[in-house]
């Protein structure tokens, strides 16, 4: 897994800024995602990442978050193995300190 991309959440921001089609994915559980999310992120909780492929592109880039960075780590090595294109965004929700929605 040490050949991950890494974004930090200002990196992530700054993406979303620019409206580039990066598609920021949030693999926690729905309790912890009834707390807020980052706005129009996509929520697929990490047991259902292996069943999801068929929801993700090649061609975009997807940014993998969680509440500390290790769950979506882990998701962001299982969908790298499979051909997409991620990063995972570093220190999770813990670090974002942008807006969020519920």
């Amino acid at each position: 897994m040490d050949h991950i991309n890494t974004v930090t959440p200002e990196e992530v921001r700054k993406l979303l800024e620019e409206d580039d089609g990066t598609v920021v994915v949030d693999v926690r559980e729905d309790d912890e995602v009834a707390q807020g999310m980052i706005e129009n992120a996509k929520h697929i909780p990490l047991e259902n990442i292996p069943h999801s492929t068929d929801k993700f592109d090649e061609n975009s880039h997807y940014i993998l978050v969680c509440r500390s960075g290790r769950r979506s780590l882990m998701a962001a090595s299982f969908l790298e193995e499979h051909g997409f294109n991620v990063s995972n965004m570093e220190g999770g929700m813990l670090n974002w300190d942008g807006e969020v929605t519920a």
